[in-house]
């Protein structure tokens, strides 16, 4: 909806005002570390983390929400001026007329414009804690006093997740087709050895619920990976241009990107990203209009590249947008088939605690992350989605010991993926994890483990928690929901609830508790006794 609202302004660049002459391949940053260093990355791509990493510091963290006003670029005296397409907005008190998008919240709509949500007013119900209805109009007091990104929608959302426009992309397919270097490339990984490059873009998608065009179209922008040769010896190494050893390699870069992306896709829908920081220090805020998808794209890139850089890769007459459309297509044709992500009043369906009756187990883990490794180092204070919570068997000891205790399935489905210990269970049967409701039961062992293409009822056994498919210290089950492709966060506006327990967030990843009328169980990593429950016969 109103994708393009403001002609993109023409930028002026010159040989000297950059000091080299620009390039929509973007302009590769300064060394941060020593890239010769043959040390192998500790980021292993295809691991749930469920337990809390300590990483070598390697980068400064982004000080994603600093306030400060922007600062135009400076350049070399007599050198014409970068102009950076930036909007003021017109300080005359005139409200934003603003229509809301899929996935919209109050208290991130709020946050997003720099106003309190009782100052917001509609003709709709405001007042309940679900997702606002699409199209919903809002008018909102305009108090942004300082420049913005420009007003464009630059990516849908449907095209950021692993959505229903990634149903009939054959990766292997369309790389072979394009005859670049990712046709022929091998990477090696400690958890699965050798794997071509299509392989592990499939993967990557699967597993981070990320679309794998995207994946492609950042491949070749940044290092012109799929339809050629990397562009220099740096992007052949770190085609992502992100130089920092830890992340060497195609699939690792890509992690990389993704979890940069997840950030900012996420931390927009909860209001929690409101500026770009970017390589060059300088800032912007973000325009609030904006679409999840367009802030994940825009944040990713002001992570490598300067302002001036930037401006002219968002451009979407000659940036990634114009490069990604080449590749693939009109990706708002594609989004606009299968929109909106969360339609009118979306609630979750009905699901019980993932263990049998009058077993003991404990709740380990509150809200963190879905999947993935998050380095604190690298991205600073985290604002990636939190949707999984934990829970582990009782055990006689603590560490990764083999149980008997079954897993059993919390509503009826599909499993449309069994493997890697991972179990994907597919509530619309249509045989799509794109689609609908899908429920991610974690760290499932192998042994036992319920086969691809079973039809599952509520409480059939799946399988016994284990440490398999990911970083763990202890067995447990890491237990998540998907809708439509995106992951769903646990104590958001549609809330995880089980059997009557309501998940609720704690101050910092792995917290919480889980609420039931007067009844309390807190989150507690070494499953002491007050975070002992029992789901009930009857339930």
């Amino acid at each position: 909806m109103n994708r393009i609202l403001i002609l993109f302004t023409a930028l002026s660049l010159t040989l000297s005002a950059c000091g080299s002459s620009p390039s929509i391949w973007g302009v590769p940053p300064t060394p941060t570390a020593d890239i010769s260093n043959p040390s192998p990355s500790p980021i292993d791509p295809f691991a749930v983390q469920d337990d809390p990493i300590i990483f070598p510091t390697s980068t400064t963290p982004p000080q994603i929400e600093t306030e400060a006003f922007y600062t135009p670029t400076s350049t070399p005296d007599g050198a014409a001026p970068i102009i950076v397409p930036t909007y003021t907005q017109s300080y005359d008190s005139a409200p934003f007329l603003y229509y809301a998008q899929s996935g919209d919240m109050l208290v991130a709509v709020a946050n997003r414009f720099g106003v309190e949500a009782s100052e917001i007013i509609s003709d709709a119900d405001l007042t309940k804690t679900t997702l606002i209805d699409p199209g919903t109009l809002l008018v909102i007091p305009n108090r942004i006093t300082e420049p913005t990104t420009p007003n464009i929608q630059i990516m849908p959302d449907a095209e950021i997740i692993f959505s229903s426009t990634a149903v009939d992309f054959n990766i292997e397919e369309y790389t072979k087709q394009a005859n670049g270097y990712l046709s022929t490339f091998n990477d090696y990984l400690g958890s699965t050895g050798k794997i071509s490059g299509s392989k592990a873009i499939e993967r990557l998608a699967i597993e981070n619920s990320v679309n794998p065009r995207l994946i492609l179209g950042l491949l070749e922008f940044e290092g012109r990976w799929v339809r050629g040769q990397p562009v220099d010896v740096l992007h052949r190494d770190f085609p992502m241009g992100f130089n920092d050893y830890h992340y060497k390699g195609m699939t690792v870069q890509m992690v990389w990107a993704i979890n940069t992306m997840s950030i900012a896709y996420y931390g927009w829908r909860a209001g929690t990203i409101t500026h770009l920081e970017f390589s060059d220090g300088t800032t912007l805020r973000l325009d609030p209009r904006l679409n999840a998808g367009t802030v994940a794209i825009q944040y990713l890139f002001s992570q490598v590249h300067s302002q001036s850089q930037w401006a002219q890769i968002i451009n979407p007459d000659s940036g990634f947008p114009a490069i990604y459309e080449e590749m693939f297509g009109d990706p708002w044709a594609r989004a606009d088939a299968v929109n909106p992500i969360f339609p009118s009043a979306l609630n979750q369906p009905t699901l019980v605690l993932p263990f049998e009756p009058n077993v003991k187990w404990s709740f380990t883990g509150g809200p963190h992350n879905a999947w993935g490794q998050i380095n604190p180092n690298i991205y600073g204070r985290s604002h990636s989605v939190y949707a999984a919570i934990d829970f582990a068997p009782a055990a006689a000891k603590s560490g990764c010991i083999a149980t008997t205790t079954w897993i059993v399935a919390s509503a009826p489905g599909l499993v449309v993926r069994s493997e890697n210990g991972a179990v994907m269970v597919d509530l619309d049967g249509d045989g799509y994890e794109q689609t609908g409701w899908n429920l991610l039961y974690m760290h499932v062992a192998a042994k036992d483990r319920v086969p691809l293409g079973t039809w599952l009822e509520v409480n059939d056994r799946i399988g016994h928690a284990s440490c398999e498919g990911g970083v763990s210290t202890g067995t447990h089950l890491h237990f998540t929901r998907k809708y439509n492709g995106e992951w769903v966060t646990a104590d958001g506006p549609i809330p995880f609830i089980l059997s009557g327990w309501r998940v609720i967030a704690g101050e910092a990843p792995y917290k919480g508790k889980l609420v039931r009328g007067d009844q309390v169980i807190p989150a507690d990593l070494v499953s002491q006794l007050w975070s002992n429950i029992f789901r009930e016969e009857d339930e």
